[in-house]
């Protein structure tokens, strides 16, 4: 204790000016004190990007959180040519020098691809997801890709073949929950603004809720898929995870919208607003009608802490204006939570994705892994369940066929009465606990696997749901209020959420990934860290 204290005095005294050193703080950075910061000339893009990959080099391996799979080495050359364009007074993007983490699930052509499978490990897809283009048309900086559950099977936890287990940023002994986790547990400890994940269940707002994030799904339809490792194409959606409502929003402004190479979208022409940050105001729970699906929240295995966040968050609704409806009830619910809806098509999913990559591509059918044993222990019984459909014909064209939404049966009965029990009510969004239970330990994530209320309605029905911190349970494991609306109704959930968020200010950094000043980092061990990708 002496020594280090000796070693930081002797520190302070070979170098007086730390006092001044920079005040911009990474933890907790948004999207707009990036850019204030940038524009005001106290710190450049190439600081900016630098800070984070020190963030990135300093923690992930050394605390084994193993958020991060590869970090961009382009990331300091696109910094420079964003500090270039500000030095010319070019236009800029409203995403310029905002570092994203982005889910290896998503096709990044300078960056490889893996979907969490060994198999993978080495594919550099042609061209970008288009979310990715889009994120890079506007000035944004993929800095890192992140970990995630193998193939997107498991929302439990975030194990790849590719790389490995992710921790929870606020306790490294739990679960970050899946598929989606790596970019949890990175947003959470500010290893990145912000970060993108998918979600065919839970996978974004499972893991969301776990990390003390704003996490959405948005309506089946209104964002495109293209180029990124399917897990049932026609349930799943991808979409921003950030640490304030606002900097989801300003993401999901540029990723939302029509996009000729992914058909689902057609749904979704004309319908989605202009500028989602419009609706970003603190008052806008006055007045709102808010459904309590208490279905959802007083189950028999729920957590007692976490009901009691709950209910302490309905009570901050209620304070904020909002006007809560409870009981509230969707018609045929238990009907339709027990009707089996899911279309086994990850095979024929996978074919068509593989087919992208073309020559280059290392496997033909993602069947294979099981011959050639390139998978972990856990993804075997997600390969023999999820790859159980046909290789090359299509889920429609099967005997009998699943019909792909939005033309299934039993998907349109759900949503009609969700969406027809809203009406009858006259509510604008239903609540209810994303998890009922905490994020369970590593060493016991299936047994302690429990309380995912976001499988339940927005996977079958293609509505929008979104989870915004509500507070911890046992201590500081983040806890997360889930917000479900009718088909295109983002604006109104952004709207609720945000108002929540302003009202409660809930969610506070993990304590292990504090800052990292010139003395702290002096008085760190040295970190191997990252290699930079290649």
């Amino acid at each position: 204790m002496f020594k280090n204290f000796l070693l930081l005095f002797v520190y302070l005294m070979v170098l007086p000016n730390i006092a001044n050193a920079q005040k911009f703080r990474f933890v907790e950075a948004t999207i707009g004190n990036i850019q204030n910061t940038i524009r005001s000339g106290h710190m450049t893009c190439r600081e900016i990007v630098s800070g984070y990959l020190d963030r990135i080099s300093t923690f992930d391996q050394d605390t084994k959180l193993n958020a991060i799979t590869v970090v961009n080495r382009n990331a300091l050359k696109k910094a420079d040519q964003i500090d270039l364009a500000i030095k010319n007074g070019d236009p800029l993007g409203s995403l310029f020098c905002a570092p994203i983490l982005v889910k290896d699930n998503y096709d990044t052509h300078d960056l490889p691809t893996t979907g969490g499978s060994i198999a993978l490990k080495n594919s550099y897809p042609p061209d970008d997801a288009y979310m990715v283009r889009k994120l890079r048309e506007a000035g944004a900086i993929v800095i890192a890709k992140t970990n995630m559950a193998e193939w997107a099977f498991s929302p439990r936890q975030s194990i790849s073949s590719s790389f490995g287990t992710t921790a929870n940023a606020y306790d490294l002994s739990r679960v970050p929950a899946g598929s989606s986790g790596g970019t949890a547990s990175g947003t959470a400890a500010s290893f990145g603004v912000a970060g993108m994940g998918s979600d065919t269940g839970n996978s974004i707002r499972g893991p969301s809720s776990h990390l003390a994030l704003f996490g959405i799904r948005s309506t089946l339809g209104l964002t495109s898929r293209d180029g990124i490792i399917p897990l049932a194409w026609d349930r799943d959606v991808a979409g921003p995870m950030t640490r304030t409502v606002i900097d989801g929003a300003k993401i999901f402004n540029e990723v939302a919208g029509y996009d000729p190479a992914d058909p689902m979208t057609e749904q979704g022409k004309g319908k989605r607003k202009k500028d989602y940050t419009d609706y970003l105001d603190k008052n806008a729970l006055k007045g709102k009608r808010i459904g309590v699906l208490r279905s959802l929240v007083f189950t028999e295995d729920a957590d007692p802490e976490i009901t009691a966040l709950f209910i302490k968050a309905v009570e901050d609704l209620k304070k904020a204006g909002a006007i809560i409806v409870d009981p509230f009830a969707i018609a045929n619910f238990d009907d339709h939570r027990n009707t089996s809806s899911f279309c086994m098509r990850f095979r024929y999913d996978m074919r068509q994705y593989l087919k992208t990559l073309g020559d280059n591509a290392p496997i033909k059918d993602v069947m294979e892994v099981l011959e050639t044993g390139q998978y972990s222990p856990s993804a075997k019984s997600g390969l023999e369940n999820f790859g159980a459909g046909s290789l090359d014909t299509h889920p429609s064209d099967e005997s009998p066929p699943c019909l792909e939404f939005p033309n299934h049966p039993a998907r349109n009965a759900f949503k009609a009465d969700v969406e027809g029990s809203m009406d009858m009510h006259d509510v604008d969004v239903i609540i209810y606990p994303s998890w009922t239970n905490p994020p369970a330990l590593l060493s016991r994530a299936d047994a302690d696997y429990k309380g995912d209320n976001s499988q339940i309605i927005a996977p079958a029905t293609g509505l929008p749901a979104a989870t915004v911190p509500m507070g911890y349970s046992h201590g500081n494991l983040p806890a997360g209020l889930q917000i479900l609306g009718r088909a295109y109704s983002e604006d109104i959930i952004f709207a609720v959420a945000y108002a929540f968020e302003q009202a409660t200010k809930h969610r506070k950094p993990p304590r292990r990934f504090p800052e990292i000043d010139k003395v702290t980092k002096f008085a760190l061990k040295n970190h191997k860290g990252h290699t930079l990708q290649e």
